[in-house]
């Protein structure tokens, strides 16, 4: 397969990502107005401020992932045309930085989530319960989306190291 053209869908597939975040986001964010409009309960009005907040910060994490990639798909074709060696060994650098950073992603979130879930256990006020059951939502949701970012990074970075592998023999 063409390198350009896997770059290229790499980078689509995570600005797809980035939309996936920000469609979680405005739900999370209609809920709260869910919440604050028809929300009778104590419970229901606990949940307000949290999915307020976490629909603000997966809203940042959309834009982040998006105003990373975006750029990407123009910058892929300048380098690749420039210098398609060194573009391929820029890129397998890059997924192998990514590679390590999900790494730890996977170990802080399951920690964060072990953390809220225990809160839940220990606290029973209205507002540690929204609280927690917002974080481990947001985790939840975080963890499937960078699940799906890994494999294909992974993929993108064996499908790179072939292509380099091939050039080298």
């Amino acid at each position: 397969m063409d390198i350009l053209k896997l770059s290229t869908e790499w980078a689509k597939a995570e600005l797809f990502s980035a939309k996936m975040v920000w469609v979680f986001s405005a739900l999370i964010l209609l809920a709260a107005i869910g919440f604050a409009s028809w929300g009778k309960t104590t419970m229901a009005s606990a949940f307000i401020i949290p999915f307020i907040i976490a629909g603000a910060f997966l809203l940042a994490v959309g834009i982040g992932l998006y105003a990373a990639n975006k750029p990407r798909i123009t910058q892929f074709e300048q380098e690749y045309k420039k210098d398609s060696f060194a573009f391929i060994k820029k890129e397998i650098a890059r997924t192998t930085k990514s590679d390590s950073e999900l790494k730890l992603v996977f170990k802080i979130l399951p920690a964060i989530a072990i953390a809220a879930a225990i809160f839940l256990i220990l606290f029973s006020s209205p507002n540690w319960r929204a609280i927690s059951i917002t974080i481990m939502l947001t985790v939840a949701f975080l963890m499937v989306v960078d699940s799906n970012i890994s494999a294909r990074n992974a993929e993108y970075r064996d499908q790179l190291l072939i292509k380099e592998n091939t050039w080298q023999q």
